[in-house]
């Protein structure tokens, strides 16, 4: 069996048509849910694309070996899904952003990382979007951008999809996985020709309100930072549409991986798993993009499609899953045995049309970090190019970090079907009753009437803790000594 696994960055689970969103131009991805089995409620380990990835490709918790920012990445020591896949004879091929693996990490488990480069049809060498507006505007920092590309195949999202739909035509002779880490739907915010305007911003559902009671200080900073705070309603709906521009995009780039799987007859031995690392704001609660400790469903719950040979069609999975699934699904229908220690669990039964895996299932995801730790932080001028420019979009971002760094503090979230805690030490937890606010308006920790579910959810986060700690490497150290020095001849 081949892979592809189709990995757009930054892609919320609702703004999906079949996640339920009644305006978003999908579809592409609903035709891969008809045909394959569609989890409702996977969530990410983390926040933050590096963390994220690190994870659904280990079966580890960002914690279990500090892949907790941007920059620690997958080093040649540690497992991978990938890894596993090249050195079980697969051909890997990557095409997109990394945000994933050390640079000396790939030769071990990439075969070709240039697979953008094989397209002959994309239009190369011309930015995207620019942004319209004067440092002066308070629209400046909200992300929002206008298209400077006309058609998709100017995005460096399709000369990467092109490049898999060539190697496609190419007839593979060996077993092979295309990893499509592509950029869009994450910011800024703009999309290409038709895409733009595509969704008319008046008919966009309403956004979850800014300005909540109990809500975390990150919250306010955001908007003050970036100016947010002064945008008119209908320039957080504009972006919100934009957003579901961009979602459109990808699945048009989709339809195309699909058409190519069945022209070259690969269709039927190819699973095509779609999935993202995070989610993004577009507007709700009055924010935009992410940030690294914040883990409402807007930014944990991303969509997740298994499309397998042999897999059911149209079958739906409603109980909690962890995106992390992802490795130990594909090693188990590659027939691939895991050599490390990790906390996952495979989705094959699901695919395969099992009603349910554990409807008691708990998912975890955290993010932050600590005081001790200022390496970890955003903003650094040594580091950060956008840290020594306060033109550049990301500035407010950086210097809110360094400023007030307890606004990203570590975080930690246990979510049930009925309830979310959110647990920060040095700042505002949260407790939520999916139930009667699937939203999460409404912060209900230190409210008596839920002293029981946070207390069952608060054990059930340090035991978490305790049972994922760490892991331990699979093969021993002897307990002797190195061997004796020779000593050295006399005379």
């Amino acid at each position: 069996m081949n892979f592809i696994l189709f990995n757009p960055d930054e892609m919320r689970a609702e703004s999906v048509g079949c996640y339920g969103h009644p305006l978003a131009p999908t579809p592409n991805i609903d035709r891969l849910a008809a045909e394959g089995t569609r989890f409702d409620q996977c969530h990410v380990q983390h926040p933050v694309c590096t963390p994220s990835r690190c994870s659904f490709m280990t079966g580890w918790y960002p914690h279990v070996r500090g892949h907790r920012t941007l920059w620690h990445m997958l080093r040649p020591d540690e497992p991978n899904l990938l890894k596993y896949l090249q050195q079980a004879g697969y051909d890997v091929l990557w095409g997109g952003k990394n945000d994933l693996l050390a640079p000396e990490s790939f030769a071990g488990s990439v075969t070709d990382f240039r697979l953008g480069q094989r397209s002959t049809r994309a239009v190369r060498g011309r930015p995207g979007g620019r942004n319209p507006f004067s440092p002066s505007d308070p629209r400046y920092h909200s992300f929002l951008y206008e298209p400077v590309a006309e058609t998709v195949e100017e995005m460096g999202d399709f000369a990467n999809v092109d490049g898999a739909i060539e190697y496609l035509r190419g007839r593979p002779q060996n077993p092979f996985v295309l990893y499509l880490p592509l950029i869009f739907p994450h910011c800024p915010y703009f999309a290409p020709g038709k895409w733009h305007d595509l969704i008319d911003p008046d008919a966009v559902p309403p956004l979850r309100p800014a300005n909540l009671a109990n809500k975390p200080d990150f919250h306010r900073l955001i908007r003050r930072t970036r100016r947010l705070d002064e945008l008119d309603e209908s320039v957080l709906r504009k972006i919100n549409a934009v957003y579901l521009g961009m979602v459109g995009v990808i699945d048009y780039l989709l339809g195309l991986l699909l058409q190519a799987l069945e022209e070259t007859g690969h269709a039927d031995d190819t699973a095509v798993l779609f999935f993202s690392d995070h989610g993004d704001w577009a507007g709700d609660y009055g924010l935009v993009e992410k940030w690294p400790s914040a883990l409402d469903d807007t930014i944990t719950r991303v969509p997740f499609i298994a499309r397998v040979p042999g897999g059911k069609a149209g079958h739906v999975v409603r109980e909690q899953t962890e995106l992390f699934d992802l490795m130990p699904t594909v090693l188990e229908l590659a027939d691939i045995p895991a050599r490390h220690t990790h906390f996952a669990r495979s989705l094959v039964p699901q695919i395969g049309g099992a009603a349910s895996g554990d409807p008691e299932r708990a998912v975890f995801a955290e993010g932050g970090y600590a005081l001790h730790e200022p390496h970890c932080f955003e903003g650094q001028p040594d580091r950060d190019t956008f840290a020594r420019t306060p033109e550049h979009i990301y500035y407010p971002k950086g210097k809110l970090q360094q400023d007030v760094p307890e606004s990203v503090c570590r975080a930690a979230m246990v979510r049930t079907g009925a309830h979310k805690l959110i647990h920060r030490p040095a700042g505002v937890s949260e407790l939520y009753d999916l139930g009667a606010d699937p939203q999460e308006l409404h912060n209900r920790h230190g409210d008596p009437a839920y002293a029981d579910a946070r207390r069952d959810l608060e054990r059930r986060l340090l035991d978490w803790y305790v049972q994922t700690a760490d892991v331990t490497p699979m093969n021993e150290d002897p307990r002797g000594f190195p061997p004796a020095a020779t000593a050295p001849a006399e005379g």
